[in-house]
């Protein structure tokens, strides 16, 4: 009963952590996106430019993914949020570095090695929901990906607040750092132990690094969280844009559009376990990505603004679960879940980074609105391959 009692306090410390952890790097990464404006002045650059330094970002994150598991596999998901969380607290004091130098290159190279930080500690980040997730016998994934978002939130608040008080970029980059650094270091002394599977964490059961990327069930959930990425990417970068342009309204309208998504994303990934538990994984899959694609279409065709702000709400709350659940599904199997998490999260990566670009070059041709329909698309192979993220509890080893 004793070892119980102490079992079921670990998994719940580490719950905790799990959800701090998700936090601050929501926060951090809303926290240094709100003031690219400031960036941009700084280094004296124009958009182009920014999007070549978010595009370092980006690379950093890509070609990193693929070698996360592994690592995560090796040393634990404690010491790999530690290592990412260090890395990025570096990348920010170099970034820091060099807006005070008024480097672009110098600027390029810190926000590599940002997105080489982040990807680690993303991939360990979700590997130890999963385990929690595993140990507690309920799904609680959607609420670790709410706490990102949430920390997203008082990231860009924090940032907005900063900016009106004018505290230099550089000053707030040298403290996001240090916060980054300290809590990084200290929270995953409560996530659960590492135990590495047979083969030490290399997938020998799965054919070695390279096994995950040869499983059609861990490619299949990779269409579904890639889907779910884009569907929440393409929101994130153009639904402000695409009603300001294809409505006519206001910035402010635009910016309230965004708010309402990123809401009601929020508010169904807190709640969204209960229905998860009672439904399935693929039920609720294919009910939330129905409703995401239902509501990206009233959002596009939407004569009127309040029909619009109808659509975001279901396409937002569509979008919630996708990518977590992507993610349990990816990470069922404890001797496997390095492995497929890292390739789960680099096919989710690459939609979220390269499609909301390819976007707006579409919607150059055919106006920022009509290009969101490409989206539909990928939504809809989400859902035809939703049964691959069916759960396997019953069969794993």
């Amino acid at each position: 009963m004793a070892h119980t009692v102490l079992s079921g306090a670990r998994t719940g410390s580490a719950r905790a952590a799990t959800f701090a952890v998700f936090l601050l790097n929501g926060l951090a990464f809303a926290s240094w996106a709100a003031r690219i404006p400031a960036a941009s002045a700084t280094l004296q650059i124009g958009a182009g430019e920014i999007g070549m330094l978010l595009l370092a970002l980006g690379l950093g994150s890509v070609l990193s993914l693929p070698a996360a598991g592994p690592l995560a596999a090796k040393i634990g998901t404690a010491n790999t949020v530690r290592a990412g969380g260090v890395l990025t607290a570096l990348a920010l004091l170099g970034l820091a570095g060099a807006l005070l130098a008024a480097s672009v290159p110098a600027a390029a190279a810190a926000l590599f090695g940002y997105g080489v930080g982040v990807a680690w500690w993303d991939v360990a980040q979700n590997i130890e929901g999963a385990e929690v997730e595993r140990r507690l016998l309920r799904t609680v994934m959607p609420q670790f990906h709410a706490a990102f978002s949430l920390g997203a939130f008082a990231g860009a608040m924090a940032g907005a607040g900063l900016s009106v008080l004018q505290v230099p970029l550089s000053a707030h980059l040298l403290w996001l750092a240090v916060l980054v650094a300290a809590a990084s270091l200290a929270l995953p002394r409560f996530f659960l132990p590492h135990d590495p599977p047979p083969g030490d964490g290399a997938g020998a059961a799965g054919g070695g690094r390279a096994g995950a990327w040869r499983e059609p069930r861990t490619l299949l959930i990779g269409v579904v969280v890639l889907g779910a990425a884009l569907t929440e990417g393409a929101a994130n970068d153009w639904i402000a844009k695409a009603t300001v342009d294809g409505l006519g309204a206001s910035e402010a309208d635009g910016a309230l559009m965004f708010a309402v998504f990123v809401a009601a994303m929020t508010a169904l990934r807190l709640a969204g376990g209960r229905f998860i538990d009672r439904l399935g994984r693929v039920a609720v899959l294919r009910l939330s990505l129905t409703a995401a694609l239902a509501g990206l279409l009233l959002f596009v065709f939407a004569p009127q603004l309040p029909l619009a702000v109808a659509g975001a709400v279901l396409w937002g709350a569509g979008a919630a679960l996708g990518f977590p659940l992507g993610m349990s599904a990816a990470a069922e199997d404890p001797a496997r879940a390095a492995m497929r998490v890292s390739v789960v999260s680099t096919l989710g990566y690459v939609a979220f980074l390269a499609g909301p670009p390819l976007l707006g070059f579409l919607g150059q041709h055919v106006g920022v609105r009509n290009s969101l329909l490409a989206v539909g698309l990928l939504i809809t192979a989400s859902i035809l391959t939703a049964p691959a993220a069916r759960e396997q509890r019953a069969t794993s080893g």
